[in-house]
């Protein structure tokens, strides 16, 4: 056998291995190597944000005093990349010694970019602007990353959701339960550091993904298929739980348009890749039941009685659907007069809204646009 047949045979070995291995439901959870010390690699943190007020807390909480590792000025370089729109936005407010970079709007992903570009460390951290790291961060993420193996390419760090009410034994709302699922989900980017010789090979995020969702499992996928092992650290980061008002459940279903984006990167079975199944067939059979019960309705008032019937029939599935939707989200709740009213409210609207996202990325990623 030549060498070369020989390479070939490695590579198409090596290529097989990680596809079997990303087509796993739920990635495995691995853990960094137990004999990793406090004296990591040098790193910088890159922080997208749209200027909310929670980065103040970010910052402080990896402030220089914070940051110092095992002597002086070891702590990691911080990058802020300025993602609101336009270039006349009021500077923002960041520690001495904070770089900030503009991104002009055009979404969390094109902002990470430009943040790990302009840095020249082997390995990256990206933050959200609404983490707060745990004391000891920075000493822990260089204890995380220290050792790591050249095909270890990324380490996320450990996500806590203090949950509003649990000291008194209050069920989690329907929006705390959404926030506190972070805290189980794989590599994303509220708490994920990347080696850049990853990131390089990858080419970084996917531009195309317009908001902070979808994009940070597009990039770890495309990383692990690169041939690089992601794993866990110990490091902590909390994400407090933000009151995004009435019908942030609503405006969530945005994300819609990005899973087209997954499905014409990975195929029909793109779920699998990040495990845990959607709701958006039975949003889509909720949906046309309701469209069908007001069209026959409005026909049957000129055609008569089975018509009528039939949208009856229409109707009562929309209502069966819509009815076990808001229960699915009512039942674990604290069932409190707001929230139910919430729930039923917002049950009757995600259905339609959700679709029609789904629907707007399809025809953006099959005409070449960003959703």
């Amino acid at each position: 056998m030549t060498s070369e047949t020989t390479r070939q045979t490695t590579q198409q070995a090596t290529q097989q291995a990680t596809q079997q291995a990303t087509r796993q439901t739920g990635r495995k959870r691995r853990n960094a190597p137990a004999d990793a010390t406090p004296q990591g690699p040098a790193v910088t943190v890159v922080i997208p944000t749209i200027g909310r007020p929670s980065l103040a807390a970010t910052l402080a909480a990896i402030s220089p005093r914070e940051a110092a590792g095992p002597q002086e000025g070891d702590g990691p370089e911080v990058i802020v990349v300025d993602d609101r729109p336009g270039e006349e936005a009021e500077a923002l407010p960041v520690p001495a010694g904070v770089r900030v970079l503009r991104s002009g709007g055009r979404g969390p992903a094109a902002a990470r970019n430009v943040g790990w570009r302009a840095a020249t460390t082997p390995w990256v951290a990206f933050l959200d602007d609404d983490v707060v790291p745990g004391p000891g961060w920075a000493r822990a993420l260089a204890a995380d990353l220290a050792r790591l193996p050249a095909h270890v390419g990324g380490s996320q760090g450990r996500l806590e959701v203090p949950l509003p009410g649990s000291a008194e034994g209050r069920r989690p709302t329907d929006a705390e339960r959404n926030t506190a699922g972070l805290a189980d989900a794989d590599w994303i980017t509220a708490d994920m550091a990347y080696r850049r010789t990853a990131l390089e090979a990858t080419g970084g995020f996917d531009e195309r993904f317009p908001g902070a969702y979808r994009e940070d499992a597009d990039l770890a996928i495309r990383v692990e298929r690169a041939g690089f092992c992601l794993v866990k650290g110990e490091r902590l980061t909390r994400h407090p739980v933000r009151g995004d008002g009435f019908w942030s459940s609503v405006r969530f279903q945005r994300g819609n348009a990005s899973d087209a984006i997954m499905r014409q990167a990975y195929g029909r079975d793109w779920r699998l890749f990040i495990g845990g199944p959607g709701r958006l067939r039975r949003h889509a059979l909720t949906t046309g039941a309701g469209l069908l019960a007001l069209a026959l309705a409005a026909a049957g008032v000129r055609t008569g009685r089975r018509t009528r019937l039939a949208a009856g029939a229409a109707g009562l599935a929309w209502l069966g659907l819509t009815g076990e939707f808001a229960w699915a989200r009512i039942a674990p709740g604290p069932r409190t007069p707001g929230e139910i009213w919430r729930m039923a409210v917002t049950s009757v609207v995600i259905p339609p809204v959700a679709c029609a996202h789904r629907l707007r990325g399809e025809l953006a990623v099959r005409t070449g646009r960003r959703p």
